[in-house]
């Protein structure tokens, strides 16, 4: 018998298609009436279009959200959130949108209704990882879990092929550490591996169409359940590296997270054979590392982080940031090891 301990978290979850007029309704039935619209500078538009959805009880729009959201962004919002006397956040857009309301919700408990509109599954998690002077650091709290969140099919359908890869990628890192995570549970365990088959299959389906419906819904409903894998267990070496980068090199999320993946599994995988049954399982392989690059490489992905602008010097530094903040993973980190995957990764090379 498997001891274990599932915490449940606390969100409303509307799926479908078309669901985003429920927006209005969601509001009210959380008795908000001055909301601020959060988006990015590209996704000013929609938050626009939502505001306008909302009529009064639209306080106004801030589409200043960037990636890594770092704390001088923050802290811009926060003085529109005062100034405006707003008592609900709206955000609409990917993690960099979502990041920006959990670090509001962190200084002001404000409540938030989260519309995605990629696969990062941040909005499922009560984490936050915030980004100072090239440092990014990551925490947990209640306050930051959003209390609504409205998947809207819709609304994913001219997400950019390139894009819908690598933060459909992102996703399957979720579940894929998941199954090997310290606190690991079989209720996780069944999450992550049907979270990781789908969206392995939806990923080709919708490089094929990118319209489809089906692919879209299922890569979104995947992106759900790789949130609650990030969200309910810790994580181990692919997400302390992916943060360390970005945070160093200001180097972009989802795309970061794609060509480290393929190296960090390669890298854990002797040490956990059971999460390796499972994922290879779900991708139909007996090589999940391989198979992982071959996915995302074949969809048109970009598997090298010096094309992201990474120096070939920042392998050192990568490296001594990652062995000076220990943590825990399944395999020790070792630092001939952790080199060959950082250079690995730099490269493109498949592992």
């Amino acid at each position: 018998m498997q001891s274990f301990v599932y915490a449940a978290n606390p969100v409303r979850v509307i799926f479908g298609s078309g669901t985003l007029a429920g927006l209005p309704d969601e509001v009210e039935r959380l008795g908000l009436s001055r909301v601020l619209i959060l988006a990015t500078p590209q996704q000013a538009q929609s938050a626009q279009d939502l505001a306008s959805r909302l009529g009064a009880r639209a306080a106004g729009v801030f589409a200043g959200a960037v990636m890594h959201t770092p704390v001088d962004v923050t802290e811009a919002a926060l003085k529109v959130v005062s100034e405006l006397g707003v008592d609900g956040l709206v955000a609409v857009g990917g993690g960099s949108t979502t990041g920006l309301a959990k670090a509001i919700a962190l200084r002001t408990d404000l409540p938030q209704i989260v519309v995605p509109t990629t696969y990062a599954g941040s909005e499922m998690t009560p984490i936050l990882g915030e980004t100072r002077d090239g440092r990014k650091v990551t925490q947990s709290s209640p306050k930051v879990l959003p209390e609504v969140v409205i998947y809207d099919v819709d609304l994913t359908l001219g997400l950019p092929v390139a894009l819908s890869v690598t933060s459909g990628i992102n996703a399957i890192a979720h579940a894929v550490e998941a199954l090997y995570a310290k606190d690991a549970n079989p209720v996780v365990t069944l999450m992550a591996e049907e979270a990781i088959g789908v969206m392995a299959r939806a990923l080709p389906g919708i490089a094929a169409d990118p319209h489809g419906r089906q692919a879209r819904s299922d890569a979104l409903s995947a992106a759900w359940l790789c949130g609650l894998c990030l969200g309910s267990v810790g994580m181990s070496l692919h997400h302390k590296l992916c943060h360390t980068l970005g945070g160093a090199f200001n180097l972009p999320h989802a795309e970061t997270h794609t060509a480290v993946l393929p190296h960090a599994l390669a890298y854990n995988a002797a040490g956990v054979p059971a999460a390796m049954a499972r994922i290879e399982r779900a991708l139909g392989t007996a090589d999940a590392a391989g198979a992982l690059f071959d996915l995302a490489s074949g969809l048109g992905a970009t598997m090298a982080l010096r094309e992201f602008g990474m120096p070939r010097d920042g392998i050192d530094l990568a490296l001594e940031l990652a062995m000076s903040n220990p943590y825990w993973n399944p395999r020790a980190l070792d630092r001939d090891g952790l080199r060959a995957l950082l250079v690995h990764a730099f490269e493109g090379r498949r592992p």
